[in-house]
C-alpha cells in the first residue's frame, strides 16, 4: 500500500488512487511526496552531519531544526546541528534513530505520515515517547500505521485486520472489540494472554 502511495512504482492500466477525492496518480511527484512522510520500520541515516540528515535540501532555519529535534526528544542527545553522523548512523541506537525519522516528519507538516513498524526496533520507553510526540506534533495529519503491537494502534479511529494478505475486517477498535469472534477481539485476547504468562 506504502509502495503505490509513494508511487514508488506506478500502477498500470486504469487505475486512481484517491485521497480527499483527489487521484494521487495525475499529481507530480514534488507534489505528492511533499504531502506525505514516512517513519519507517529501519531507520536511515546518511554520513554527514546532523542538519544535513535533517535538512539535505537546506530548507528549514537552525531553530526549526532544534525545535524539531526537541519535540523528538533527541535536545539532550545532539550537541549541535553539526555533529557527525556515522556510516548508516551508527553512533547512535536503532531507538534515536527512529527519532531522527520522526524529526524529518515534524519538521515537513504532512497531510499523511506513514509509520511502517515504526516501534518495531525500540524499547517500549522509546516507543511511548514515540507515541506521544505522534499525538501532539500530527494531531492535524492522517496517520496510517502498519503495527505489530496492539498498544500503538488501539486508539486509532479505523483499525484494518489483514488476514493471509486479504482484508479481514475492518472498524473502529470499540466497534470491532464488542464482536467476541472477530479477528480484533482474537488478536486483543491473544496479546493480553502473553502478556499474563
Amino acid at each position: 500500500m506504502l509502495v503505490a502511495l509513494f508511487r514508488l512504482c506506478e500502477p498500470c492500466g486504469e487505475s486512481s488512487i484517491l485521497i480527499d477525492d483527489v487521484d494521487c496518480l495525475k499529481l507530480g511527484l514534488a507534489d505528492l511526496r511533499g504531502n506525505l512522510a514516512i517513519i519507517p520500520q529501519d531507520p536511515i541515516m546518511f554520513c554527514g552531519t546532523i542538519r544535513e540528515n535533517l535538512d539535505p535540501t537546506g530548507t528549514y532555519d537552525d531553530e526549526a531544526l532544534l525545535n524539531a529535534l526537541e519535540f523528538s526528544h533527541l535536545g539532550e542527545v545532539v550537541a549541535n546541528l553539526d555533529e557527525v553522523v556515522t556510516e548508516n548512523g551508527d553512533n547512535y541506537s536503532a531507538g534515536q534513530k527512529q527519532l531522527f525519522c520522526m524529526a524529518r516528519a515534524i519538521l515537513k507538516k504532512p497531510k499523511i505520515l506513514c509509520l511502517d513498524e515504526a516501534t518495531a526496533n525500540v524499547d517500549l520507553e522509546t516507543d511511548d515517547k514515540i507515541q506521544k510526540t505522534i499525538r501532539e506534533q500530527f494531531s492535524d495529519s492522517t496517520i496510517i500505521t502498519i503495527a505489530h503491537r496492539l498498544n500503538t494502534i488501539v486508539d486509532s479511529d479505523i483499525i484494518i485486520v489483514m488476514d493471509d494478505g486479504e482484508l479481514g475486517e475492518i472498524g473502529s477498535p470499540a466497534e470491532l472489540g464488542k464482536n467476541r469472534t472477530s479477528l480484533w477481539s482474537l488478536l486483543l485476547r491473544s496479546a493480553e494472554a502473553a502478556k499474563n504468562k
